[in-house]
């Protein structure tokens, strides 16, 4: 498959932000100007030297910087913004999630995710306003994602399991577990929420938007692949943006190469096959909410 200089440059600025790095920075390290760094980054004057360069100081592999093979993403603010840049020219998004997608989730759910990625930070945290700066820069992150799949319409495909939509209900949107009682029902009842959302979005069929309830056991693997008219692309992740979210440890992983992009399509297919859609899948929802209402009124 031909390099295509443009993914480079995209590769670049999500490794660059992920580091910490400015343009300033970059540029002064590598001894060019701020706008030379920026037309990198748009694809352009890339060179076999500049790459070696900016591979040592970005910590990444040459490979890894020009998509030949795996790109490897250590860290949460770099996978989210290659994923932003990969939703922008795709043709369908097909994902396995846990417990659904995170472009699926209600317009309030982003203030509940901050709440609970900053109560999951550990008390004995050396620098906390370094982990905060750091869930900061993933929410800005994840809402541009939001806000541009919204405005383009962005056709998904999301399989989601039974399992995990009961779990999320029964925890509820929490951070951590040692939270007041009281605090813990109104997280679980946001939670409930939630999937109402879902229900009713499965209720509506909205263009572009399909779901697909699997009960039993489907894959427990998070990952997407972004189908495109030139070459489809699979990232998995670690990161979980659900109930106990996780931006902070893990290392995702994104491929173009043909045979994993297919494995995981047959997957997402034999999947859908099976899953309850529409009013089914809604009713199935709805059934697990009675189920955790129910728990909950007995315990």
């Amino acid at each position: 498959m031909p390099l295509r200089f443009e993914d480079i440059g995209n590769r670049l600025k999500a490794y660059r932000i992920g580091k910490d790095f400015t343009a300033n920075e970059v540029a002064e390290r590598l001894g060019v100007s701020r706008a030379a760094v920026y037309r990198l980054e748009k694809g352009e004057l890339i060179k076999i030297e500049t790459l070696e360069k900016l591979s040592e100081l970005l910590d990444v592999s040459l490979p890894s910087l020009m998509g030949v093979g795996v790109e490897y993403y250590p860290n949460a603010v770099s996978f989210f913004e290659r994923m932003r840049q990969l939703e922008e020219e795709v043709t369908h998004v097909l994902g396995n999630f846990a417990p659904f997608s995170f472009l699926l989730l209600s317009e309030k759910y982003m203030e509940h995710l901050k709440t609970m990625l900053i109560e999951g930070i550990p008390e004995n945290q050396a620098n906390k306003r370094k982990s905060t700066d750091y869930i900061k820069k993933v929410l800005e992150i994840l809402n541009e994602r939001r806000a541009s799949a919204l405005s383009r319409r962005t056709p998904i495909v999301s399989i989601v399991s039974a399992q995990d939509i009961e779990r999320f209900v029964r925890v509820g949107l929490i951070g951590r577990f040692d939270l007041p009682s009281k605090v813990r029902k109104e997280r679980r009842e946001a939670a409930h929420a939630e999937i109402e959302y879902l229900a009713r979005t499965m209720e509506r069929s909205p263009i572009g938007i399909q779901v697909g309830i699997v009960e039993g056991t489907p894959p427990s693997q998070t990952f997407q692949v972004f189908e495109k008219a030139q070459a489809s692309t699979l990232t998995l992740s670690p990161y979980r943006l659900g109930d106990q979210p996780n931006i902070s440890s893990g290392i995702a992983m994104i491929t173009s190469a043909p045979e994993a992009v297919r494995l995981f399509t047959d997957t997402i297919r034999t999947q859908w096959d099976i899953a309850h859609k529409g009013e089914s899948g809604a009713g199935l929802l709805r059934s697990i909410l009675a189920r955790a209402r129910n728990s909950a009124t007995l315990g």
